[in-house]
Parts: C-alpha cells; structure tokens; sequence
C-alpha cells in the first residue's frame, strides 16, 4: 500500500482476531515498525495509517473462544439477507438464493460454515485419539494439548447447539463421514497442521510425531462417525467424548 494510505474506523470479519505484519503505520497510540506484528482481539475497532509505501500482511482467523460469534454473525446477517429478497420467498430456490447472498455478503454461507467446523471436529477427535494413546503408554496425566482439544471440542458442541433450530446440513444435503475422511490425504494434513498449532502454542512436540506413527484408526468403529446436521455434529462430540474422553479423567 502507498504511504498515506488508510483503512477507516473498522472491526474485522467475522468478529474475527486478526494479527497484522506491517513495515510502518500509526496503529492507535503506537508506531508499528518492520517486522513488528500487532495483535488485535476479536471486536475491537481499529484503524491504519500507513507512513511509508507498505507490504501489509493480515491474518484473520477464529478458533474456539469466538466461534459462537461467528455463527451469531453468520445468522443475523442470513436474516438480513433473506429479507432483503423476501418478495422472492415463494419461490423453490429462495433458501438457496439467501446462501449465495449469505457467502457473497459475509465470505461464507451456514454450509461452509458446517463443513468447516464438522471437519475441525473431525480433527480433534483424532488428535484425542493418538495422544489418548500417548497417555495411556506412560500414564501421564492429562497435557495441556490434550486440554485444549477438549475445550475445542465443547466449544464447536455449544455452537452447534446453537445451530439446531436452523438444520443446516439438512437444509444443504451434505454428509460427511469420519471413515471416509480418513482416506483422504488432504485431511491427514489438516490433522497434521492442527497438531503442529498446538504444539506451538503449548510448546510440546506430542502430537505430530505420534499421529504419524499412528495407523490404527479403528476407533471410528465405536465412535458414530456420519455427520449431516447439528443434532448429528452434537451426538457426534458427545460420543466422542464418553468414548475417548477417559483421557481427561482426572
């Protein structure tokens, strides 16, 4: 960005947080140099103003403390739209109409946002599942890890409680099985990429080595592992958690 460019008064998507890599701007009261990062929580209005010609490299992201919120937002701007459109409501595709309004208004529509937390659900329950071995090898106590997968998992469970009244994935058509993502190397990736975030922010180095060692998935026999609504998502996590979840008895 040239210098003596800004960006106005604003909070960013999704009521997301967004950490920002800058070479120099006025940010509030400080000065933000190169190579500096500023984090900023979620909700809070900021605005930018650059000093110099600018390489601006911004991050936004959710994760289990603002997840609700993000569906809060998701939903009230789903009303907004559909009302926007109401004199179409007798129409078939007036649903479908509301979700690409949704996703081109918003950045995501209530089936992305579905199949997004569905899949990070996914995610989790493997992690719980190679590191519940971990522990159970060396009877150590719960990790912090391992803690906070649990703390993810409830918080995707409270939002898809939230989401019951709406059925999204019913409303979508969409079903996403646990097995078959298993066979799908791009998701052992993400599985993957989830371990390697924990272990930065908890600074132990359990999860990856262990889930590439791991091939014995079979636990998917005794853990439902079909997902097409919330109710489903919800059942899902419960499951999972009586099932695996001896891992966080203390």
């Amino acid at each position: 960005m040239d210098a003596g460019t800004w960006t106005p008064l604003h909070a960013d998507v999704f009521s997301s947080i967004q950490t920002n890599v800058i070479s120099s701007a006025i940010w509030w009261e400080c000065t933000q140099e190169e190579n500096e990062v500023i984090f900023v929580p979620s909700g809070w209005y900021h605005q930018v103003h650059n000093l110099e010609d600018t390489i601006s490299i911004n991050h936004n992201w959710f994760n289990g403390y603002n997840l609700s919120w993000v569906w809060d937002l998701l939903l009230k701007d789903y009303n907004e739209a559909s009302e926007y459109i109401e004199d179409l409501k007798g129409c078939d595709d007036f649903e479908e109409l509301c979700q690409r309004n949704l996703a081109a208004n918003t950045g995501m529509n209530f089936y992305d946002f579905f199949i997004f937390i569905v899949r990070f659900a996914f995610a989790n329950v493997v992690l719980l599942h190679t590191l519940g071995h971990v522990k159970n090898e060396t009877s150590r106590k719960p990790s912090e890890t391992m803690q906070h997968i649990y703390f993810n998992l409830e918080s995707i469970r409270s939002t898809a409680v939230k989401m019951k009244p709406i059925n999204t994935g019913d409303r979508q058509g969409v079903l996403l099985d646990l097995r078959k993502n298993l066979e799908d190397h791009s998701f052992i990736e993400l599985c993957a990429s989830v371990g390697k975030t924990y272990e930065l922010i908890h600074d132990q180095s359990e999860v990856t080595p262990t889930l590439l060692k791991c091939t014995d998935f079979m636990f998917t026999s005794c853990v439902g592992s079909q997902v097409q609504s919330s109710e489903d998502l919800v059942a899902f996590i419960d499951d999972a958690l009586t099932k695996l979840g001896g891992a966080f008895s203390r």
